[in-house]
């Protein structure tokens, strides 16, 4: 009867740590993917260089279908990281903005620009 009690004890233990960390493992993806409404807000930062609601360039290229678009100006194709890494480190004329932005700011432009 002990044995039985303290299998059930484990095995509900054990179920709630699993659910809890499975929700807070949610959660945490979640807050990595960004939020799309606040990236917009930043993204007016961009949008003196960059049009995002029309193909046309500006002193930069347009972001509009950025992710779907298979390469970046500078040949590398469009992933999240290779995004990150243009706003980092800048190139063909657009400045670093690794100092500039915070990393939640970049998830948040990033999950914007995957809207557009």
């Amino acid at each position: 009867m002990k044995r039985s009690l303290y299998l059930a004890t484990a095995s509900a233990f054990f179920c709630a740590s699993f659910a809890f960390g499975a929700q807070n493992s949610a959660k945490s993806s979640d807050s990595k993917a960004g939020d799309a409404a606040k990236g917009k807000e930043v993204f007016e930062q961009c949008s003196v260089c960059h049009n995002a609601d029309s193909p046309d360039k500006k002193i930069g290229p347009s972001l509009m279908g950025l992710f779907k678009q298979k390469k970046l100006v500078n040949g590398k194709p469009v992933t999240e990281s290779n995004v990150r890494d243009f706003i980092n480190n800048g190139g063909n004329g657009m400045p670093s903005y690794a100092d500039m932005l915070s990393k939640e700011d970049k998830d948040n432009v990033i999950a914007y620009l995957k809207t557009l």
